[in-house]
């Protein structure tokens, strides 16, 4: 990756402007949350189980409203459109879309239905057909599976469905919620690479959410990391390699660069400065 100074003129595509978020009317989940996403790169934000990774995914791509949370302060912009507030299908329309934790496909449809489903807000047949072969010329795999049910895929498959049948609405914008989940280091790799080769081909901005903060950073230009609702930190993301905080407490090294153990690592506690 280019890092900073490759993408410091690039233009945001997805800017997220101290957003707060509250549930229920009372319960403050987000506290003064800005990021940016750049045009043509992947952005990544980092955190702890709990940390409000998953809630920044739905404020942005307008499904909160389903669960009975809102934008309560603050701004989200899409290119040249404020989404905040928006629906989630209208957000999609204008080219925004999320792929959900845990993948979600469709089981009893075929790989290609799902596809296909992926696609409703395309108008005209042949523009759906050319996004299934543009899914394919990605991922063989899903056209070897094609008229298979998908709920029989692997999970590693089921993934690449799931990223798939998002680009099936010809988004600019694409969420990526723990995509590594539950999956074999190896088809970790597979996967983020080709999700790299799409942003570097396609133009396509991400906004990646993961634990695993070593694959995250190591396909990122540039990263946030998030606690109790917070943005602590920032940077390009070869700075956050390097940052001794990311790498005692998310890639499980020492100040000497072996890695802790977990009896170490249990007692950390967050280091004031990170909130300066």
């Amino acid at each position: 990756m280019g890092g900073w100074r490759a993408i410091a003129t690039r233009q945001a595509m997805l800017a997220i402007n101290n957003i707060e978020v509250v549930y229920d009317r009372v319960i403050l989940v987000l506290k003064g949350v800005s990021i940016d996403v750049r045009e043509g790169a992947i952005t990544t934000l980092l955190g702890a189980n709990g940390a409000g990774k998953t809630t920044t995914l739905k404020a942005i791509s307008g499904v909160l409203r389903g669960e009975r949370g809102e934008v309560t302060k603050g701004t989200i912009q899409l290119g040249e459109h404020r989404i905040d507030g928006m629906r989630a299908h209208d957000v999609t329309r204008l080219g925004l879309v999320q792929v959900f934790e845990g993948r979600r496909v469709f089981e009893h449809l075929t790989t290609e239905e799902n596809l296909i489903a992926g696609g409703h807000v395309q108008k005209e047949g042949a523009v759906v057909r050319q996004g299934i072969d543009l899914v394919y010329s990605y991922f063989p795999r899903l056209k070897e599976r094609r008229h298979q049910q998908s709920g029989y895929l692997s999970g590693g498959e089921q993934q690449m469905l799931a990223i798939g049948r998002a680009l099936m609405s010809k988004p600019k914008v694409v969420l990526l919620d723990e995509p590594s989940l539950g999956l074999a280091p190896m088809l970790v790799e597979e996967i983020f690479g080709i999700v790299d080769k799409l942003v570097r081909q396609e133009r396509l901005s991400v906004l990646l959410v993961e634990q695993n903060a070593t694959m995250a950073l190591g396909v990122a230009d540039h990263g946030y990391v998030m606690e109790n609702g917070r943005i602590v930190l920032e940077g390009p993301a070869d700075k956050l390699r390097d940052n001794s905080d990311i790498k005692e407490f998310y890639l499980g090294l020492n100040e000497g660069g072996t890695r802790k153990s977990y009896r170490d690592t249990k007692h950390y506690k967050r280091r004031k400065r990170w909130l300066s």
